[in-house]
């Protein structure tokens, strides 16, 4: 079997709790997205995610699109992870470090998507790679070096 994720880490100057509050809150997203697909939440996304918590967003890949997602797994301040409709998921593990550091890791894990072999197939773990890696850069300038 395949191995059906991929992963980006990067040290961010910021402790996991203001990071994690970046990453909870959806009409933040645009600001870290590396792709330069992510335009704005929907309509009645909540302030901040939680367990649960359904939430839309407006997209652009060549053409403007809308895309629904579920917070799937929450741990505060250690771990968020939203699932598309397709049921791949976003997932954003922060582990504290004792300089007051946080390593932020971004994976995109197609592992439990409903038709895992199209991303198997294309090249989108490739690309999405690329744009975790912009988005941990975006991230870690968002929070400079001095935390």
């Amino acid at each position: 079997m395949p191995q059906r994720s991929v992963s980006a880490t990067r040290i961010v100057h910021a402790p996991a709790a203001r990071i994690f509050d970046l990453l909870a809150d959806p009409s933040k997203h645009p600001l870290i997205d590396g792709s330069g697909s992510v335009r704005a939440p929907r309509p009645g996304a909540p302030e901040r995610l939680a367990p649960g918590s359904a939430f839309g967003m407006d997209m652009k890949i060549g053409l403007a699109y809308r895309i629904e997602n579920t917070v799937v797994e929450f741990e505060e301040d250690r771990l968020i992870a939203w699932r598309h409709f397709n049921g791949h998921r976003w997932r954003w593990q922060l582990t504290p470090l004792a300089d007051g550091t946080t390593e932020v890791t971004e994976t995109f894990d197609w592992s439990t998507a409903r038709v895992p072999l199209f991303f198997d197939l294309s090249p989108v773990p490739k690309r999405n790679l690329a744009s975790m890696e912009r988005s941990l850069e975006r991230l870690h300038a968002l929070f400079g070096s001095n935390a």
